[in-house]
């Protein structure tokens, strides 16, 4: 009995995998075996950074919420800390907005904690 091959779904699934690299340099985005590496690479590192994106943020967050405690005369854990305490409800993502966009806003909040 002779040997099935199917091409069609072979010939589809390099095709689906060099649509993905279409955009790279070099061999990179025409030859299916390095394509296919380089595919394999930044799904990794997308699925990865789609993680470390919600950290860096937060980071960005808190920085911003210690320069306008800092303004205002507190460090950032006591004003977390009084925040929590006084049952203010508001995430560091809108804390942060506050402290950039809206600064006598963000010390009427200082003001309400101290």
């Amino acid at each position: 009995m002779p040997r099935s091959v199917n091409s069609v779904a072979s010939r589809a699934r390099r095709k689906k995998v060099l649509k993905q690299a279409k955009g790279f340099f070099g061999r990179r985005k025409n030859v299916w075996t390095v394509a296919k590496n380089a595919v394999d690479k930044a799904m990794l590192y997308a699925y990865r950074d789609r993680r470390v994106k919600k950290r860096n943020f937060r980071a960005l967050w808190i920085a911003r919420i210690n320069a306008g405690a800092r303004l205002n005369g507190m460090s950032y854990s006591q004003f977390m800390g009084k925040v929590k305490a006084n049952n203010i409800d508001l995430n560091r993502k809108v804390l942060a907005d506050l402290a950039m966009n809206h600064p006598e806003a963000f010390k009427a909040i200082v003001d309400k904690i101290k």
